[in-house]
């Protein structure tokens, strides 16, 4: 049996969904504090529910990436990595649009403070986006065999570069 293939991104994308949730924790921290301070109690936890929102989506967008990265090497890898992350990315959207329906219906919630955090955690994500994608060094051209390099053929077409 040989060994498991792996894509060259698995390695950005799992610093992405871990610094992500590190930062996602943080937000909600900060906006938990800053939600106990302007409306009290009901602030505070309308602050972790809307980090909390707000964290929880990029981090199921990578995990799905990860996911459909499993498929690597397989001739189906296309079909399944694109039904996974666009399968999720439709459950997101409707489960987004049905929870914050739900939230905003809670008597509780200070929707200021639940808005503010919210879009901290949405803003704190794409910082953790790009300050990973532009530290990882992954060339254009990191997964494919180019003309004069030494191929192992794997029996179903896919030439890989000998490491």
């Amino acid at each position: 049996m040989s060994a498991r293939k792996t894509i060259s991104s698995n390695p950005m994308l799992r610093a992405g969904l871990r610094w992500t949730a590190i930062v996602g924790v943080a937000v909600l921290v900060v906006a938990s504090i800053v939600g106990w301070f302007v409306a009290g109690t009901d602030g505070l936890w309308s602050g972790v529910l809307g980090a909390a929102l707000g964290a929880l989506f990029p981090i199921i967008t990578v995990a799905s990436l990860l996911l459909g990265n499993r498929w690597y090497g397989t001739p189906s890898f296309l079909t399944v990595s694109f039904g996974i992350t666009m399968g999720v990315l439709l459950v997101k959207i409707v489960v987004f649009v049905v929870a914050l329906n739900v939230v905003f219906g809670l008597p509780w919630v200070e929707r200021l403070v639940l808005y503010g955090a919210l879009v901290a955690a949405a803003l704190s994500s794409l910082v953790v986006d790009v300050v990973v994608a532009s530290r990882m060094r992954i060339s254009g051209a990191s997964d494919v065999a180019l003309p004069g390099d030494e191929v192992e053929d794997d029996g179903a077409g896919n030439g890989r570069p000998r490491a």
